[in-house]
């Protein structure tokens, strides 16, 4: 694994933290290691939540590093739109809940990064945008797809074709995140709410994943009750089930196994 991506376990808790000073931007190693990364968490049964963060406390992202681009190399350009794309799909799809702790400045493919997580905290001096129009490129990773989903159709124009730049506030406002916090306590409300999903049922809340992030891909609304129902009788196939309900009637905290 790549230094870029620094990982940290915590209990049932993992932590990716962005480190490419001073802005912690993109390259496409970076982003290879965040795929790897978060695929091996898949795998790893003691982790049910990730915290995504970036070194230091200015930049959460800014995003590719531009220079990156100058050149005008339609093979390279390809190459880091693939990176892009494969390593925000791997965080999109991660098993458990998946929280951006928002440092500071996520810019372009920061943001992108975060969108692709399930929830987002963002530090009170944070600033948001997807500023790509402006050099002559476009969001290729996620960010005019997740965007609108999250804060409708007129603020995502505001933001990627007027180029508009939104304070953390306003972005809460707007539901790009979910609460504010003050500056350097970002990871602190992130692990917090991680660690309220850890008292879930790993098994249950893979499963309700699912279900929410199906309701992105047109699937009807009787379609999304149908699944509901398959899928609570698949838990019924998990150990978790079982620990989850006799845990509650004997009046003691489950031990789950993620199985």
């Amino acid at each position: 694994m790549s230094d870029l991506i620094q990982l940290e376990k915590r209990g049932h808790v993992a932590i990716l933290t962005i480190s490419n000073p001073p802005a912690n931007t993109w390259t496409r190693d970076s982003l290879h290691a965040l795929a790897a990364q978060v695929q091996a968490l898949n795998e790893d049964r003691e982790i049910y939540a990730l915290v995504v963060t970036g070194q230091g406390e200015k930049f959460f992202s800014a995003g590719a590093d531009l220079n990156t681009f100058a050149d005008g190399d339609v093979a390279r350009a390809n190459d880091m739109a693939q990176a892009f794309g494969a390593a925000f799909d791997a965080l999109s799809h991660f098993r458990g809940v998946s929280i951006a702790a928002i440092n500071g400045y996520a810019m372009g493919g920061g943001l992108e990064c975060a969108l692709a997580c399930d929830l987002r905290v963002a530090e009170e001096h944070a600033q948001l945008a997807l500023p790509e129009a402006r050099v002559g490129l476009l969001p290729c990773a996620g960010g005019t797809q997740n965007l609108p989903w999250l804060v409708g159709e007129g603020w995502a124009k505001r933001m990627i074709l007027c180029g508009e730049r939104v304070t953390a506030e306003k972005a809460l406002a707007m539901g790009l995140v979910e609460e504010v916090v003050p500056r350097g306590q970002g990871l602190e409300k992130a692990l917090a709410l991680a660690e309220g999903a850890c008292q879930q049922s790993p098994s249950s809340i893979a499963r309700c994943k699912q279900l929410i992030m199906s309701a992105r891909d047109g699937r009807s609304h009787k379609d999304g009750w149908r699944m509901e129902r398959e899928l609570f009788i698949e838990l019924f196939q998990t150990e978790d089930q079982k620990e989850g309900v006799n845990a509650f009637l004997q009046k003691r905290t489950p031990a789950w196994k993620n199985q």
